[in-house]
């Protein structure tokens, strides 16, 4: 049987672009601190004026107490890397709506991406899926290359197999420091919530699970087996329910401690998902 050839999504490239640009710039509106950065520049030390230090440096207070002109110096704050792991895998191309799970999460990672580097946090980019080796970029802060990533990422194969776990259990080792990861999948990876509580006992995951209306939905009467497009999983359901992307797999994040936001695509996405993120600053849980 031939393979599918790849699909592209329903946007062009200019149209994608912008809406990109736009997603990132309603997550950063309004926001004094970011998701992605920490509280400020750390105060560390007063130190005498030397020739060339910025006026706007001067501790004036230790001026005026001294009689000598005193600068601050503050400690720049450290920048933890950022890795957007996305699944693009089969199931994530189910659509009952012209925007499907995985064109929506393409726009959701490039606009986070696009945030992080503007905050001079470096974004490393995964595709999760069997075209993974293709789609990998180590930490950088160029646009240049989150864009080839994203581009790369909208052309799909309704074949394509999840890798998911695998790629998370291969990046681990690689993390000299402390980490962000953020995965945006349906979990269609039975080994998926595993691997997600392995990274969590060393970095700060998130996790943006995606789901379409269609999961939901009534395919007729009669019980019924079948198996996932994309792995080995099988399972037995009813016509009144698929049960692929229910409340299982919330429950199981939430069992494993880790923070986690449903996004469907039949709702607005924007205002939760830009709570959500100021939610974790307030907290102070992942902030680079």
């Amino acid at each position: 049987m031939a393979s599918t050839p790849p699909v592209n999504d329903h946007l062009d490239e200019k149209q994608f672009s912008l809406a990109v640009k736009r997603l990132a710039d309603s997550l950063a509106y309004g926001a004094d601190s970011s998701p992605f950065l920490g509280g400020g520049i750390d105060f560390v030390q007063s130190r005498q004026y030397i020739p060339g230090d910025s006026v706007k440096s001067i501790d004036w207070r230790v001026t005026a107490r001294t009689g000598k002109v005193f600068v601050k110096e503050y400690e720049a704050p450290k920048q933890m890397p950022m890795y957007i792991l996305l699944d693009t895998s089969a199931s994530m191309c189910v659509s009952s709506l012209k925007l499907s799970k995985y064109a929506l999460a393409v726009q959701i990672a490039t606009g986070l991406a696009l945030v992080a580097q503007d905050r001079m946090s470096p974004v490393g980019l995964m595709g999760c899926g069997s075209r993974e080796r293709d789609l990998h970029f180590q930490p950088s802060l160029s646009k240049n290359v989150l864009m080839q990533w994203a581009y790369s990422l909208r052309h799909y194969n309704l074949e394509e197999s999840t890798s998911l776990s695998l790629t998370l259990r291969h990046l681990l080792p690689s993390l000299k420091s402390k980490s962000l990861l953020v995965i945006i999948s349906d979990l269609h990876d039975p080994e998926a919530i595993s691997a997600l509580k392995l990274a969590h006992q060393e970095h700060d995951c998130l996790v943006l699970l995606m789901r379409d209306p269609a999961e939901d939905g009534s395919l007729g009467g009669g019980i019924f087996r079948a198996h996932e497009a994309e792995s080995p999983k099988a399972f037995v359901s009813h016509g009144k329910k698929l049960g692929l992307a229910g409340e299982n797999y919330t429950e199981k994040l939430k069992r494993a401690g880790l923070d986690h936001l449903l996004l469907r695509t039949d709702l607005p996405v924007m205002s939760k998902l830009r709570h959500f993120l100021k939610h974790r600053d307030l907290l102070g849980k992942s902030r680079l």
